[in-house]
């Protein structure tokens, strides 16, 4: 059975960790080398850098700010916010991402994922999702940092962006964002359901058994988080101990070291 992945996110605004609710009531954390290091040495699986505002802001992202946290880990490492061209991918691979993640871009040109994924391989292309709930059951596909409904089935979209190549989802349920209550188990499930590539659970963590309970019934092969590894709510060396006594595989401390 393959290891299954924690990965802590930092959400970065004008160089600096932020975190918030629902995508607003952003707060200042910390500053992201810092904690990068602090994930890196913990036993973080991988690790997510998302520049906030830059698709909103229609702005490149802090190339400088990727390379500099980069430079401090070896773990696996996402970049994703204001990527908009294959040459912006390019650029954040070259600052020292393994992987980069499109969204607001796929949406307006899903050819984007095609080329890239053609380019770089599919193991460097994820596709994040950003979904919030409209009926029972039912997601539609947000962009520019939760701000715009674009009106697509989010469980379609999933299935059309592993066909272009994705290699890799992120599902983002903005419902839960920050809210501590759990993961959306059904969002998940449901992705999960219907495309073969590795799917991450986003938005909701707030206690060890959310972890378990979104890796086992929502089928997610990873499982990210922000504020409870900011906060030291949850330690990682104690999330996979407990994992673990789950009957849930994950890797082990050291394993990137």
């Amino acid at each position: 059975m393959l290891a299954k992945r924690i990965i802590p996110c930092l959400d970065v605004d004008k160089g600096r960790v932020v975190k918030g609710r629902k995508f607003q009531n952003i707060q200042d954390v910390a500053d992201p080398v810092e904690l990068a290091k602090r994930y890196n040495e913990a036993g973080a699986d991988e690790l997510v850098f998302y520049d906030i505002t830059a698709s909103n802001e229609d702005r490149d992202i802090f190339l400088d700010v990727v390379e500099n946290v980069a430079r401090e880990i070896a773990i696996p490492f996402t970049v994703g916010g204001g990527i908009r061209t294959v040459e912006d991918i390019h650029k954040v691979l070259r600052s020292g991402a393994d992987k980069v993640s499109i969204n607001s871009a796929a949406v307006s040109n899903p050819e984007i994922i095609k080329k890239a994924a053609l380019k770089f391989g599919s193991q460097c292309i994820v596709l994040s999702i950003d979904a919030k709930e409209v009926a029972e059951n039912s997601w539609q596909v947000y962009i520019n940092g939760g701000r715009k409904n674009t009106g697509i089935d989010a469980i379609e979209w999933a299935k059309r962006g592993e066909q272009l190549g994705a290699g890799e989802i992120v599902i983002n349920a903005i419902d839960a964002d920050g809210e501590k209550d759990g993961y959306n188990i059904a969002l998940t499930k449901a992705i999960a359901d219907v495309v073969n590539i590795p799917i991450v659970a986003s938005g909701g963590a707030g206690t060890i058994q959310h972890f378990a309970d979104v890796l086992k019934e929502g089928a997610a092969d990873a499982a990210l988080a922000a504020s409870v590894f900011h906060y030291e709510e949850i330690s990682i060396p104690e999330l996979k101990d407990y994992l673990e006594s789950d009957a849930i595989t994950v890797r082990s401390e050291n394993e990137w070291k």
